[in-house]
């Protein structure tokens, strides 16, 4: 029998993690290219790819009864690193700037601190159910940094259209909404795990 360890829902969470250096490296390409479509389209499909993966793992290791400790554990590290590391990226080549710098902010506080919440919790054996609006949280937020990874090329077309940066528009529209759906279930956590911590 197949180790747990690459089952197939766990397969997918390793591609997640190894879709970050090559998105990575689709940046560093874009900056040594006279066109930088090609790049951002291929950053925009990796990160597609692995957004799609982020679903498909937890929902295969359900129906296939293929759950596991290694899954459990790397399932939210890969999603973390994967979101901020393009964050990141995009505030270094300015794709988000100004005020939007306060959204991906929002967005990385809150998983850092949910994440120290649920560690400290895993150690009373509280478990803090992912909510529904949550989700939503997730797939607006996967939404709006995928049309911001594809905006520049996107805005270029057609040409006429290059200056109004529609794309990007949008993707930063979608990325505030996720981060005001992030504060309030960063809250909605934060009240959860409060009387476990007070209990203590």
């Amino acid at each position: 029998m197949a180790s747990p360890a690459y089952n197939i829902p766990n397969l997918l969470t390793y591609g997640r993690i190894l879709a970050v250096p090559l998105i990575v490296l689709c940046f560093f390409v874009e900056g040594r290219l006279q066109s930088s479509d090609f790049a951002r389209w291929s950053a925009f499909w990796l990160f597609a790819a692995a957004s799609i993966t982020d679903y498909l793992d937890g929902y295969l290791a359900r129906i296939w009864n293929q759950t596991s400790n290694i899954g459990r554990m790397l399932d939210p590290i890969a999603d973390k690193l994967l979101v901020a590391s393009v964050l990141l990226l995009m505030a270094a080549d300015r794709t988000i700037a100004g005020w939007t710098i306060w959204a991906a902010i929002i967005i990385l506080c809150r998983e850092i601190l949910v994440s120290g919440l649920r560690e400290y919790l895993a150690g009373l054996k509280v478990s803090v159910p992912v909510t529904r609006i949550a989700k939503w949280k997730t797939a607006i937020q996967m939404v709006a940094i995928a049309l911001l990874l594809v905006g520049p090329a996107l805005d270029d077309i057609p040409p006429e259209a290059a200056d109004t940066g529609l794309a990007t528009g949008i993707g930063i529209g979608l990325l505030w909404i996720a981060a005001l759906i992030t504060m309030y279930t960063g809250y909605d956590y934060f009240r959860a795990g409060l009387k476990h911590i007070v209990d203590e």
